[in-house]
C-alpha cells in the first residue's frame, strides 16, 4: 500500500544517499496532473493555481538544456564543488578535490533515442570519463554541496590564527574575506542572514550552537508554563530531535508530555491543513502557552502558512516558535513582519555551510530589549546566560553582573568557533550574488518540471504494466506550489523501495531516502539545473520500469 506512515527514525542529520544510474527520457508527452488527493488542497488555496504548462517535448534533454540556457541564475552553479561519478566511489583520501571542466556539457542525445524513448543510458549520458562527469546531486535538503568559497574562507581563518594567534580575536586582517576580527564574525554573519530569514536587522539574529541546542535555549526562555497554561502544540512526528527536546522541556518543568503536548496529526494523505491547525489552536487556546512547528515538514515536504498561523496563535496569547531547518535558504521568510517570537535553523542544508555547521536563531526585537531602572540591575527577557552574550563594550571586563547584548545576540552563551564561522562565511558569500526571490522563482520552475516528468514516469509505468495495480509511486508533497519548497517527497509502492535502490546501484544521481518507502527529490535552485532534473527523473524511470 502507498499509505505508509512517516517513520520515527528519520533525521535532519543523517542523509541516506541513493546512487542512481542515468536513464532514458519519457516515452509519451502526456500532461500530468499531480498524483495527490483532494485534501492536498487547503480550503484557502487552490492546488491548481498558477499551474505550469509544459510543451510536448518537455521530456527531452534538448528541452532541459534550452531551459538551462535561459536561466538567469545558471552562473551560481560555478561556485560549488560537485562530486563526480568517480569520486562518489572514493574510499580513501588522496589529496584530490573532485573537478570537472567548467565548460562541461552533456553531449547531444541521439535523435532516435529522443523520438522513441528507448535510447540507452550510455547513449544519452555520453562517453565522458567518470573522473570528470559531475554527479547529479539532489540531496541539498540533507546536506548542501560545498561552495568553493568555503575553502578560501577557512584558509583565511587558519592563516590568521597561525600569524597572530590570540590577537585574532581583536584584529581585522586586511585582504581577508572574513568580515572582521573573530569576535565580530558572528555579528557580521547575522547581518548577512537578515535577508535570508526576513529579520528587521542583525539584532534579531544570533549565530550560535546547533539547531537542537538553540531549540533548548529558546524554549528555556519562551516555554514558561503555568498551572493553567502549560501545553505545547506541535506536529505528531517532527524530526526526532525536536520530539526529544519538546518532551524533555515539558518534563524539566515537572509536567507530563501526555497531558501537556498537543499533537497535530495529518490526514490519511499526510497533509495537515492550515484550517486544522487554526481549529486546534482555538480548541486549546486557554491551556496552551507555546506553538512550535516546522516551517517545512521534513518528511512530506509540506510548507506551512507561517504568517497566518503565527498571527492566529499570537492573537490567542500563545508564543510562536518555528523550526526552519528545511525552510531557511529554501523559501522566502519574513519572520519579523510575521511577528514570530523565535525561530531556529541549521545551516548545512540549503545554506551549504557543511556537516554539523553552526546554526542560527531568531528572536523578535520586542523580546530583546535591555533596560536599566534607577537603582536596579539590567532588566531583560529570561534566558540561559553565558559570557559571550554579554554586552561587547564590557564583555572583557569580567564583571560579575551579566548585562546582555541587546537583541538576539544576547542569547549567545559561548565564544563561537571561528572555524565554523569561517565555513558559514564562505557559504553565505554565494547568497550575496542573488536574492531569495530569485532563488524561489527558479525553484518553483525546477520543482514543477520534476513533478511533470515524474508524472510521465507514473503514466508510462502504468501503461507498460496494464494490470490496473496502484501506481509505482505518488508525490505526497502538496501540489499547490505555495505549500511546498524545493522538495518533492515520492512515496513508492510498498515493496518497491528495495528494488529501486538495487537498480540505482551505479553512480550518477545522489538522492535521499526515508524508510519505509519515501525518496526525497530536492532540486536546489542555487546549483541544480533542468538537466539535473531530467537526469534524476530518468534514473527513477529506469528503476521503476526495470
Amino acid at each position: 500500500m502507498l499509505s505508509s506512515p512517516p517513520p520515527t527514525t528519520a533525521s535532519h542529520h543523517g542523509p541516506l544517499p541513493v546512487i542512481a544510474v542515468l536513464s532514458t527520457p519519457a516515452r509519451h508527452p502526456l500532461t500530468f496532473h499531480h498524483i495527490c488527493q483532494p485534501s492536498c488542497q487547503s480550503e484557502a488555496m487552490s492546488a491548481t493555481s498558477d499551474a505550469v504548462e509544459f510543451p510536448a517535448n518537455a521530456g527531452t534533454l534538448e528541452y532541459a538544456l534550452s531551459q538551462d540556457a535561459q536561466d538567469p541564475l545558471r552562473h551560481l552553479r560555478e561556485h560549488f564543488i560537485f562530486p563526480t561519478v568517480a569520486s562518489l566511489k572514493k574510499k580513501a583520501l588522496d589529496g584530490k578535490i573532485p573537478a570537472y571542466p567548467p565548460n562541461h556539457k552533456s553531449p547531444s542525445p541521439q535523435p532516435s533515442a529522443q523520438e522513441n524513448g528507448t535510447g540507452s543510458a550510455e547513449a544519452e549520458a555520453g562517453s565522458g570519463s567518470d573522473e570528470t562527469t559531475p554527479a547529479v546531486y539532489f540531496c541539498g535538503n540533507s546536506l548542501g554541496l560545498q561552495p568553493k568559497a568555503v575553502r578560501e574562507h577557512l584558509n583565511a581563518q587558519l592563516e590568521t590564527w597561525a600569524s597572530v594567534g590570540v590577537h585574532g580575536h581583536f584584529t581585522a586582517m586586511e585582504e581577508s574575506p572574513l568580515g572582521g576580527s573573530w569576535q565580530d564574525m558572528a555579528a557580521d554573519l547575522a547581518t548577512k542572514s537578515v535577508p535570508i530569514v526576513g529579520a528587521a536587522g542583525a539584532d534579531e539574529i544570533a549565530i550560535m550552537n546547533t539547531l537542537t541546542a538553540n531549540l533548548h535555549f529558546m524554549m528555556a526562555s519562551f516555554y514558561r508554563p503555568t498551572a493553567t497554561r502549560h501545553k505545547i502544540i506541535a506536529e505528531w512526528k517532527p524530526f526526532p530531535s525536536d520530539t526529544y527536546a519538546i518532551a524533555s522541556q515539558i518534563e524539566w518543568h515537572g509536567l507530563d508530555p501526555a497531558k501537556s503536548l498537543v499533537e497535530l496529526h495529518p490526514n490519511e494523505n499526510f497533509y495537515i491543513s492550515t484550517e486544522q491547525i487554526l481549529r486546534t489552536i482555538d480548541e486549546h487556546s486557554n491551556s496552551t502557552t507555546l506553538l512550535l512547528l516546522p516551517g517545512i515538514q521534513y518528511w512530506s515536504g509540506q510548507l506551512f502558512d507561517m504568517e497566518r498561523i503565527t498571527a492566529h496563535a499570537r492573537a490567542k496569547g500563545i508564543t510562536v516558535g518555528w523550526d526552519l531547518a528545511h525552510a531557511a535558504g529554501n523559501v522566502p521568510l519574513r519572520l519579523h513582519d510575521w511577528g514570530v517570537d523565535f525561530a531556529v535553523w541549521c545551516t548545512y542544508k540549503y545554506l551549504n555551510a557543511g556537516p554539523g555547521a553552526i546554526a542560527g536563531a531568531f528572536v523578535h526585537r520586542r523580546h530583546g530589549e535591555v533596560t536599566r531602572a534607577q537603582g536596579q540591575g539590567a532588566q531583560y527577557h529570561p534566558r540561559l546566560a553565558g559570557w559571550y552574550g554579554g554586552d561587547k563594550s564590557v564583555r572583557f571586563d569580567m564583571a560579575k553582573e551579566f548585562v546582555p547584548t541587546p537583541g538576539a545576540q544576547g542569547w549567545i552563551v559561548s565564544n563561537p568557533s571561528a572555524i565554523d564561522l569561517a565555513a558559514l562565511s564562505g557559504a553565505l558569500s554565494v547568497f550575496s550574488r542573488t536574492t531569495m526571490a530569485e532563488l524561489r522563482a527558479k525553484s518553483l520552475r525546477l520543482t514543477a518540471y520534476a513533478e511533470h516528468l515524474l508524472g510521465r514516469v507514473v503514466a508510462d509505468e502504468a501503461l507498460a504494466r496494464g494490470d490496473g495495480r496502484e501506481p509505482a509511486f505518488r508525490i505526497i508533497t502538496p501540489a499547490n506550489r505555495e505549500e511546498r519548497g524545493a522538495q518533492l517527497s515520492v512515496l513508492l509502492r510498498e515493496g518497491l523501495l528495495d528494488t529501486v535502490i538495487e537498480k540505482l546501484g551505479e553512480a550518477g544521481v545522489v538522492l535521499d531516502k526515508r524508510k519505509p518507502n519515501v525518496i526525497r527529490v530536492a532540486p536546489v535552485p542555487m546549483y541544480n539545473t533542468f538537466e539535473d532534473v531530467w537526469r534524476c527523473v530518468n534514473a527513477i524511470r529506469s528503476a521503476v520500469m526495470a
